[in-house]
């Protein structure tokens, strides 16, 4: 691990923002390291109004789409509401049918099958529609790249309104409307939404109709704010406030299905970081293990029992998919040292029988041996399909479009994509992926960083700056939980490895006379060694409040140890 120190502000920067805010410059430090620098910047940070949101109009098209969708019901016209398999498209479509639904009946909703149809816009889907007397498609989370899809369905008479936050390519479909604030020619102010978060501001431009205001909207927040979480967009600007009041939602007044699904969790209150790891996989694995219209019926099921049952089915999808990806990591592992890859400047493995369903979470598990753009390929139909993952400021996109001569579709983000090519294009793509890697790559990519905002002493932990932390929450990329370094502490002669291969760390841990802390290490079990005998050593952070017996306390969760 490189441990790198974020640059220190300027001190004059530092000591402004302290006095306007009547804060300590440690905490002025960390608010200018996420770019709040006045007090109306922290003011808008500390306290998220729903006030802060922009006006849906702002979005080019936005007028189209609502018009459209008046005239689909003003006609009495079927419309079915499109997304993809995976929690953004899955919740996107839930919240905007929810929503049509409150007040028109023909709506219907569908998702495509990860392994028949694949990513996207589909041409069955499309046939579907076409069979069943839809006219008008939404689509949500997909469909930006679209063109040859929009057009088929045009020649069928079925007009497409796409909602995406995936990056346009150099022409856009013709649909009526294309909702996209990544669209070049599109002036929203704030282009980071996810998918649900697209879908989210159709409903407020269609609720300007009904003399809704955003407080009628509330109740979908809880569906945004998973989005926002399982998408891992900035949690900035709109985001964080939608993420903000959602989690409220999840929290005090959930829908029946979020409330089944944290029910079987048994946990009182949920931060973003659970929604992340409790919520979202669970929805996923949905579309991974059987298919996604699972997750739209629990997500969109009004009665708690039935989403009970809906949600118990859904935790056995999770724990299948959980012992799919330990078995698959373990014989992509292999694969890597018997072919002696270990070297290179990518990981880029294949075998036909792969669970197309979980590539994606094993290319983030060999990650985690192998630091390294990482592509995991299957076999789909007569094709083989690809999940890829990166690695911290490298953008695999465009090395997979470096690359595109060799692939038949590809799409997706700078950290994660998805792409298809026929098998005999698999060598030459493979050998045109590591080619391209090691020429673009910068040599510290391939190590993993902690990036640290502070070095504290344990004596600056108190309950105030847990207080004036949670704060800084939700937490996600471009706010994330503080990390924090200290030098020369010791373990009090407490340390101990827990798990079932003794995996994680725990320590009780002092700085000079400083009280004693518990620290956690997950994953950190094989660095015991450094901490006996009452070794010193530095350790970075963040740090936690952890429940048990009903008792709160301070914990350290331990990120690195030297």
């Amino acid at each position: 691990m490189r441990w790198t120190l974020k640059p220190k502000p300027a001190e004059e920067k530092i000591k402004h923002l302290a006095q306007v805010l009547n804060v300590e410059e440690f905490i002025a430090t960390l608010l200018i390291q996420r770019g709040i620098e006045t007090f109306e910047d922290a003011k808008h940070f500390f306290r998220p109004s729903l006030d802060d949101l922009h006006d849906p109009y702002l979005m080019k098209d936005m007028d189209k789409a609502v018009e459209r969708i008046e005239k689909a019901i003003a006609n009495q016209e079927n419309i079915l509401v499109f997304g993809d398999y995976d929690v953004d498209g899955t919740t996107a479509v839930s919240l905007v049918s929810s929503y049509l639904r409150t007040y028109y009946p023909n709506v219907a909703t569908y998702i495509p099958d990860r392994y028949a149809e694949g990513y996207g816009v589909s041409y069955k889907g499309i046939d579907f529609a076409d069979d069943n007397g839809f006219s008008l498609i939404i689509a949500l989370d997909c469909g930006i790249k679209s063109i040859d899809h929009v057009a088929y369905a045009k020649e069928r008479n079925i007009d497409f309104i796409i909602c995406d936050h995936h990056r346009p390519g150099a022409f856009l479909p013709e649909a009526i409307a294309v909702l996209d604030p990544k669209r070049e020619d599109c002036e929203y102010p704030y282009d980071e939404l996810c998918g649900c978060g697209v879908g989210f501001k159709l409903i407020q431009a269609l609720g300007t109709n009904r003399n809704q205001t955003i407080d009628d909207l509330v109740l979908y927040l809880d569906l945004v704010a998973t989005a926002i979480a399982a998408d891992i967009v900035p949690m900035t600007g709109e985001n964080r406030v939608l993420a903000y009041f959602g989690l409220q939602v999840i929290n005090e007044e959930p829908r029946p299905g979020i409330k089944a699904l944290v029910h079987q969790v048994k946990k009182k209150t949920l931060d973003i970081t659970d929604v992340v790891f409790i919520i979202a996989p669970r929805i996923n694995a949905a579309g991974r293990i059987k298919h996604g219209n699972h997750a739209v019926e629990l997500l969109t099921e009004f009665d708690f029992e039935q989403a009970q049952q809906f949600a118990s089915e859904i935790e056995q999808y999770n724990s299948d998919r959980k012992d799919l990806d330990k078995q698959i990591t373990k014989e992509a592992l292999l694969q890597i040292t018997e072919n002696q890859e270990e070297k290179n400047f990518t990981s880029v493995v294949f075998q036909e029988d792969w669970h197309k369903g979980v590539i994606g979470i094993v290319a983030s598990r060999l990650i985690e041996t192998y630091y390294r753009p990482t592509l995991v390929f299957t076999k789909s139909g007569d094709k083989y399909a690809a999940s890829a993952r990166s690695v911290k400021g490298f953008d695999v996109y465009n090395a997979l479009e470096a690359c595109s001569d060799h692939l038949e579709q590809f799409g997706g983000h700078m950290y994660a994509a998805g792409m298809t090519l026929t098998a005999e294009n698999y060598i030459n793509f493979k050998n045109a992926f590591e080619k391209i890697v090691q020429e673009t790559i910068q040599p510290d990519q391939l190590t993993p960083e902690i990036t640290i905002d502070a070095e504290i002493n344990f004596d600056d932990i108190s309950p105030k700056l847990i207080r004036i932390l949670k704060q800084f929450e939700p937490f996600g990329p471009l706010n994330m939980t503080p990390v924090f370094f200290t030098k020369k502490i010791k373990d009090t002669g407490y340390a101990k490895t827990l798990g079932a291969e003794d995996e994680h760390l725990k320590l009780f841990v002092k700085q000079n006379n400083s009280e004693g802390l518990t620290a956690i290490g997950f994953g950190l079990g094989n660095k015991k060694e450094l901490t006996g005998n009452q070794k010193e050593f530095d350790a970075v952070y963040c740090i936690d409040e952890n429940e048990w017996n009903d008792k709160v306390s301070i914990q350290l969760r331990l990120k690195d140890i030297k």
